[in-house]
């Protein structure tokens, strides 16, 4: 347990550092944070807290450096939510201004915004699938023996897939599979798919068990394909003095090719608004960064998990204030559209499936 005047000496060297990239001097921290002791006192309290390992002390310098436990003890028990000048509130509310259809593109548009306000690269995926609940299910014929498949969730989501089969099918049949599903599936939640097929299909089979399979089995794969992971200001980084080193810098694209890995950062925080994570030893791949997720909630429902990647020296306190005020932006204005906007989306997304098909039959006409 630290005391009053350990805390107060900690908060200061971390906050320096992030300002400055340098090793922090007692001399510094006296003249510059009003700390009320001396220089030699401050001296002895950071070798107190380089002991307790909160801090490390490089090779070449007689300052001393934020170890991955003083960041840790300074996000969870020190850190000051900061606040953002009127120029980057204006920006926001500038790109937060466009109306979107699908949650992707709203997730696109945060990933965006927030990249630019803390200059950090920004990754980010959509809303947990296995949560989204099942609005409309409609097949499409487009030949004999193929059918598209669309399916829509409540958070604005479209799988759509396109299935062949082994035997012809018609219009009514269609129909009557657009019935089915709809009656089974509509109101679930996407996971429910993944049920053995007799738990809903058999009581009311009229149709071919093959062709129902089929259907099955490839509206799974397009619900379970990977996610789609989004990635703003990569290239923002190497701004930064840390990534000058040529280890660091390699050790950062490797990261952000490692799509598992972020997207298992990512999905910590599904349950989290925000969740901090500070690199150590114990994971040589993020040893060397942290990444602040936050998972994105606009009117209680998710629309996607957003992270800010940066080196430990990251101004966490700027990124949350960032991260907050976006959410609540969001969640004031109306982004997404609703009542009769998202019918006419409806209107127009049967448009286009009625286009696709006209498309697909020209193109397979032969």
């Amino acid at each position: 347990m630290l005391n009053d005047r350990k805390k107060e000496i900690l908060q200061a060297i971390i906050e320096e550092y992030i300002q400055t990239a340098d090793p922090v001097s007692s001399k510094a921290i006296v003249e510059k944070y009003q700390i009320d002791c001396s220089s030699a006192t401050v001296r002895n309290e950071m070798a107190e807290l380089e002991k307790k390992g909160y801090l490390d002390k490089p090779h070449t310098s007689a300052g001393r450096v934020p170890s991955a436990k003083g960041y840790r003890f300074y996000v969870d028990e020190l850190i000051k939510e900061d606040s953002l000048s009127l120029e980057e509130i204006i920006y926001i509310q500038s790109k937060l201004q466009t109306k979107v259809n699908q949650m992707k593109d709203l997730t696109k548009i945060t990933t965006n915004t927030l990249s630019e306000i803390t200059h950090y690269p920004t990754v980010s995926i959509g809303p947990n699938k296995y949560n989204q609940i099942i609005e409309d299910i409609k097949f499409v014929l487009l030949g004999t023996q193929t059918m598209m498949a669309i399916i829509l969730t409540d958070s604005g989501i479209i799988k759509e897939t396109i299935i062949k089969f082994d035997e012809d099918i018609t219009e009514e049949q269609v129909k009557t599979l657009t019935f089915l599903f709809n009656n089974k599936l509509k109101g679930k939640t996407l996971d429910y798919i993944d049920r053995p097929i007799e738990e809903y299909i058999f009581s009311e089979m009229t149709e071919s068990l093959d062709v129902i399979t089929t259907i099955l089995e490839e509206i799974k794969k397009v619900i379970n394909a990977e996610d789609d992971v989004y990635y703003e200001g990569a290239n923002k980084v190497f701004e930064l003095p840390e990534f000058k080193d040529f280890e660091m810098a390699k050790n950062f694209i490797n990261v952000l090719d490692e799509k598992d890995t972020m997207i298992g950062k990512l999905n910590e925080s599904i349950d989290d608004d925000i969740h901090i994570y500070i690199g150590d030893e114990k994971d040589n791949e993020l040893k060397d960064f942290s990444i602040i997720t936050f998972n994105n909630k606009v009117h209680g429902k998710s629309v996607g998990t957003i992270g800010i990647i940066g080196p430990k020296r990251m101004d966490y306190a700027k990124v949350i204030a960032a991260l907050k005020y976006i959410n609540r932006r969001m969640n004031q204005g109306g982004l997404l559209t609703s009542g009769d906007e998202k019918q006419n989306w409806k209107r127009k997304k049967e448009w286009k499936w009625k286009k696709k098909k006209k498309i697909w039959k020209m193109k397979n006409k032969n």
